[in-house]
């Protein structure tokens, strides 16, 4: 299920440049994403500014916890308007089943749509070399799969993985799932904090519903052009 703007902006900064970006980005992009450095930063408010600017947002604070945690971490986030948010599929079925069910719960007390659930699956900052140090022995891309299948029986709406794995993804999730990828990098991008990559186009090609972008958009000269420029290349 391919969002008619899949672009979904990274948003790693504080409120100050978070609101100037937004601006900059109006009529661009419909997402906006706030992580844990602009979250922890500007605390659950700056999800109200965005939206009350017109955005989507996607909250990835990545919960794993205990499930009676993550459950009220879940009912808050839903509460705040999200359109979507994550939780580690590695905090198990349990885990991921209260974030499904509080979230609904919360939502529908306040009069709002249940946010999409995403499991994050494995980093793309992680490759089989560091799947190892931590004792892992799959490969990525197995760790990933049997992640995205544990996510899938607790009832989540999609998965956050590498663009390398969105085709995996759409055979162990079908069609209707979301398939969120980080890790894309324009080919006139110079960033390199990530180990399993891909173009725009590459990624959306091989089963990605939404794109995670931050500094090619973010740290550009004009990110509103950078922005167009990015969704010029996926029509």
């Amino acid at each position: 299920m391919i969002d008619n703007n899949p672009v979904i902006v990274a948003l790693d900064c504080d409120a100050q440049e978070a609101l100037a970006l937004a601006a900059a980005l109006r009529g661009r992009v419909t997402w906006l994403k706030v992580g844990m450095t602009l979250y922890y930063a500007e605390g659950p408010g700056i999800v109200a500014r965005l939206r009350e600017l017109g955005f989507q947002v996607f909250v990835d604070l990545k919960l794993h916890d205990i499930p009676h945690q993550v459950a009220g971490a879940a009912d808050r986030i839903a509460r705040l308007g999200a359109g979507m948010f994550t939780v580690h599929a590695a905090g198990g079925l349990p885990m991921m089943r209260a974030a499904v069910e509080s979230s609904r719960r919360g939502a529908e007390e306040v009069g709002l749509p249940a946010p999409a659930v995403l499991a994050v699956t494995v980093l793309t900052s992680t490759d089989d070399n560091g799947l190892s140090e931590v004792g892992v022995s799959r490969m990525a891309s197995e760790q990933v799969v049997l992640l995205a299948r544990l996510a899938h029986a607790a009832g989540v709406d999609g998965v956050v993985c590498s663009p390398r794995e969105a085709a995996l993804m759409r055979e162990v999730l079908g069609q209707d799932a979301l398939v969120v990828t980080p890790g894309v990098r324009p080919v006139w991008s110079d960033a390199d904090d990530q180990s399993r990559i891909a173009t725009p186009a590459a990624a959306l090609a091989a089963g990605a519903s939404h794109l995670v972008i931050g500094r090619p958009i973010t740290a550009a000269p004009d990110p509103g052009e950078a922005a167009a420029r990015i969704i010029a290349e996926l029509t």
